[in-house]
């Protein structure tokens, strides 16, 4: 997943410039504004099937419906669970399985704010899970969280934070070949948009070969969701960032036209913004045509963020065919309406 985390595949505002704020840090006084003044006893025998089952339902809803359905989910979560908004210093004699249960989904709704936009509470959320996860010596969502902290990091614009965050990953013991292959995505990513042409396409080419490596018995269960398709789009978007756009292309075509997740829609957005900077504009064209009619539907703030800007390019491309830029309009048109009306990305001087 362009990041995730599930039990078993069976079950599953602000914008986007951001402070520079500080690197993610766990470990108990995690600070939060929404900290409760108290704190009821709990029973683990209830809350940790109760978190389980929220991971469960929140990854569902993700995959089959976009992180911005799963948001009123994760509000009524925060509202119903305190243990979720105290500070970590003050749950540290909780009990081993309830901590972990709660770092899980601590770290799914981090994920779940990144992809719905909402990335200052995304970070919140992440050094929440991480702390929780320290806490208890869970490693494997650990992990995890830094891996989607890295994404966020690359996304908000600021790679060498995301450079630094996957390196935290590494632990005493060589990392087992998927989570490997993912922490080379996440250095890809970030390499490429610092410019290091050569070291993001070496980087990717390894993610390809730890993937090709196979699943071991050391990989922790949310590793599920990291196949060929997710390593396909990947290594196209990577690639797109590079503007090898003759490489970058067909891979995204395949990762998008695959089936999939909900998620997975980010590859179609940047499968579009690799065809309008190649100017292949009939490929655009065909692609907005397919697209435009389900965008109102897209539950992911990024990808629909990375469709408008494109859309926003296109319509100020001179040497695009009119034909071309009116499709462009109504793409933008069509993406999910934003607070005021208009959608932000629209110029004031378009005309559907």
């Amino acid at each position: 997943m362009t990041g995730r985390t599930a039990r078993a595949p069976s079950a599953r505002e602000e914008a986007c410039a951001e402070e520079p704020g500080t690197p993610l840090r766990g470990g108990p006084g995690t600070p939060d504004p929404a900290e409760p003044g108290t704190l009821d006893p709990v029973d683990p025998s209830a809350l940790i099937p109760a978190a389980l089952a929220a991971v469960e339902d929140l990854v569902a809803l993700d995959a089959s419906r976009g992180a911005t359905a799963a948001v009123p989910a994760v509000r009524e979560l925060l509202r119903r669970l305190p243990q979720l908004s105290a500070d970590p210093a003050r749950l540290g004699a909780l009990d081993r399985d309830l901590l972990s249960a709660l770092a899980e989904l601590s770290e799914v709704i981090g994920w779940i704010l990144f992809d719905a936009g909402h990335y200052r509470r995304a970070r919140r959320m992440n050094a929440r899970a991480l702390a929780l996860a320290e806490l208890c010596g869970d490693r494997g969502t650990a992990r995890l969280t830094l891996l989607n902290h890295s994404m966020l990091e690359t996304h908000t614009g600021r790679p060498r934070a995301a450079l630094e965050t996957a390196s935290r990953v590494a632990g005493p013991r060589p990392l087992p070949a998927l989570v490997d292959s993912l922490v080379l995505v996440r250095r890809a990513h970030a390499t490429a948009v610092l410019g290091g042409d050569r070291d993001a396409v070496a980087l990717i080419s390894r993610a390809r070969s730890r993937f090709l490596d196979g699943a071991s018995p050391d990989d922790p269960p949310w590793a599920w969701w990291i196949d060929r398709t997710e390593l396909l789009g990947h290594e196209g978007w990577v690639l797109s960032r590079l503007r090898a756009w003759s490489r970058a292309v067909p891979l995204l075509y395949e990762a998008a036209t695959a089936p999939g997740p909900s998620y997975r829609h980010l590859f179609t957005a940047e499968l579009l913004s690799a065809l309008v900077r190649a100017r292949a504009w009939r490929e655009a064209e065909q692609l907005i045509a397919d697209v435009a009619p389900r965008a109102a539907g897209i539950g992911s703030v990024r990808t629909t963020e990375t469709l408008g800007a494109t859309a926003v390019r296109l319509l100020a491309s001179p040497g695009a065919p009119a034909n071309t830029r009116d499709a462009a309009g109504f793409l933008l048109e069509s993406l999910p309406a934003r607070a005021g009306g208009r959608h932000p990305l629209i110029p004031r001087n378009h005309r559907a």
